[in-house]
This record gives structure tokens, C-alpha cells and sequence, in this order.
């Protein structure tokens, strides 16, 4: 999505120590796979960075991954360049859950790749960050999904799949919580306390053209009187 350079980018994957080589191959293969080049070519995967400035970033926060290493050995080196603003996907493995590629937001084409040892430990995990705006489980056990969801504190989460509940304010927790869209602003209120949405993944969807656009007022009135935005 837009080459990392996104918000809700879930650029910390959390593999089972148990399946952890067999993961990181399943993405290191997929990483590989993506096309690189002119972001005006249909076929481009990933295109370029938006400024020089944000690449620079993203090649120092990887530089400073502490304790992680890059996957040298399976298929590329890291950032290797294409065009000026233009880097590969990049996979980073065996990365400590305390460095700074885990915990500051990249906004690049990277992804960090982080062992646990069991759900209660990927939850600790998952929670470790100054952010929590969006993230996803993905499992079998659809029970085991929505226990994890309830105890992972970020905005939206999704089970097998990502997906944003446009029927419910968009936000997050700690540094990603200031403010909620289609609430606040104005003619919205000073502060509500909003249930934060988690939800199944069932694929896309089709618009429902017939349906005409309700004003966020309109909105904030349906989830009053539903009960899922209640007056604090």
C-alpha cells in the first residue's frame, strides 16, 4: 500500500517461533515477487519513495534495527536501488521487539519479521508500541482471533484479512488516538468514547451504489441511537 508510506501499514509481522522459518520464507518469496519500477506502469507493485528526504529516513531507520538482521541470503540486499527514490522490498528477521525497527513507523517498503513463543507473548508484543492504529490476526481458530482482538490495543483490527469499518470512527490508541474521523470536528461533540470496531475479513466487497452518502452528522446521530458511540 503506496509502497509502506501509509498509517495503517502493519510493518511488524509476529511469527510463531514454532513456524518461524517456514513464515519468513512465505514473505521473503512474496517480497521477491513484487515489481518494481514506474508507478505509471499498470504492472508496478512498488514504486517510488515521495521525497529524497523520506528515503533517507527509511535507509537510517533500517540501519538502526538493533539486534535485527537483514535476510542477506535468500534474495536481495537491502533498499538495493532502482531509480533515485526507488528501493526494493526489504525483509528484516530475528528483529528484537525493543528496536527502532520495531518501533518507529518507517513509511517505506520494509517489513520486520518478530518471533513469539505463544499468543499471551505476541500480545505483549503487539501492545509494545507508542502506536496502535490498525492491525490483523490471522488464524484458523476465528474464537482465538476475536479473544486476541479484544486484548490488542489499536483502533481497528481484522481477523485474515485488512479492512477498515467505515460504519465507525476511525482512530487508534496512544500516539495514534488523537481525535477520531467523522466524529469530531464540526458539528461533532467535544468527546465520546467510541467501541473501537474489530471484524472478520470476508473479502471485498461491492459497493452498494443505491445507497446515497450520509453526512458525518447523520452518522453520529445512527451511532448514538445504536448505542456504539455514547456521550462521555
Amino acid at each position: 500500500m503506496n509502497n509502506g508510506q501509509a498509517c495503517v501499514a502493519q510493518t511488524r509481522i509476529l511469527a510463531s517461533r514454532d513456524r518461524y522459518t517456514e513464515i519468513v520464507d512465505a514473505i521473503t518469496e512474496f517480497a521477491s515477487q513484487q515489481i518494481v519500477g514506474d508507478p505509471l506502469d499498470a504492472e508496478t507493485q512498488i514504486g517510488p519513495l515521495v521525497a529524497e528526504r523520506q528515503r533517507d529516513r527509511v535507509e537510517a531507520t533500517s540501519r538502526q534495527r538493533r539486534g535485527g538482521r537483514q535476510d542477506h541470503d535468500r534474495w536481495r540486499p537491502s533498499f538495493q536501488p532502482v531509480d533515485r527514490l526507488v528501493r526494493r522490498a526489504t525483509v528484516f528477521i530475528n528483529v528484537e521487539p525493543d528496536s527502532t525497527l520495531a518501533q518507529e513507523e518507517v513509511f517505506g517498503p520494509v517489513v520486520a519479521v518478530i518471533p513469539y513463543d505463544s499468543p499471551d507473548d505476541a500480545v505483549k508484543i503487539a501492545n509494545n508500541s507508542e502506536y496502535g492504529l490498525s492491525g490483523t490476526v490471522f488464524t484458523s481458530d476465528i474464537p482465538a482471533g476475536i479473544d486476541i482482538a479484544r486484548r490488542v490495543r489499536t483502533g481497528t483490527f481484522t481477523i485474515n484479512g485488512f479492512s477498515l469499518e467505515f460504519g465507525a470512527p476511525f482512530g487508534g490508541y496512544k500516539n495514534s488516538g488523537i481525535g477520531r474521523e467523522l466524529v469530531r470536528g464540526p458539528g461533532g461533540v467535544p468527546r465520546v468514547e467510541v467501541d473501537l470496531p474489530a471484524r472478520r475479513h470476508r473479502g471485498p466487497r461491492r459497493p452498494n451504489r443505491l445507497t446515497p452518502p450520509v453526512s458525518g452528522k447523520d452518522q453520529l446521530k445512527n451511532w448514538t441511537a445504536s448505542g456504539r458511540v455514547r456521550s462521555a
